[in-house]
């Protein structure tokens, strides 16, 4: 499986930015239902988690800091999720990564534990 991140960048506090991640590969292709979600990294931090979502859609999970702030969302035509990230503050600068795996009943998705593919990373630097 081969998860692609796109739409980093430079913004400007308040400012807002849409990452993508597609998702390709034999194996993928193969998985059937897959959940996805995107975790991000800050120098000097431990990976923590953004926000993820199920393969229907129904089901989505954001973390605390970004709850009202940014919306999860997937296009499976495409195999790609997004994450639309608006009011973006300094403290949001970070490596976003998106990581995908089978879905089954109760998964955490909040737990990147529990994913067991992951993409490169895209660099989303906020200025003050």
């Amino acid at each position: 499986v081969q998860l692609q991140a796109s739409g980093g960048g430079l913004v400007q506090a308040g400012g807002s930015l849409r990452l993508s991640c597609a998702a390709s590969g034999r194996t993928f292709s193969t998985m059937g239902s897959y959940v996805m979600g995107w975790f991000r990294q800050a120098p000097g931090n431990e990976r923590e988690f953004v926000a993820a979502i199920s393969w229907s859609g129904g089901s989505t999970d954001y973390a605390d800091s970004m709850k009202g702030r940014c919306t999860i969302s997937r296009d499976n035509a495409k195999n790609t999720v997004y994450l639309w990230m608006n009011s973006l503050k300094p403290e949001d600068t970070a490596v976003y990564y998106c990581a995908a795996d089978i879905e089954a009943p109760g998964f955490p998705l909040d737990e990147q534990s529990r994913y067991a593919y992951w993409g490169q990373g895209t660099q989303v630097t906020v200025s003050s």
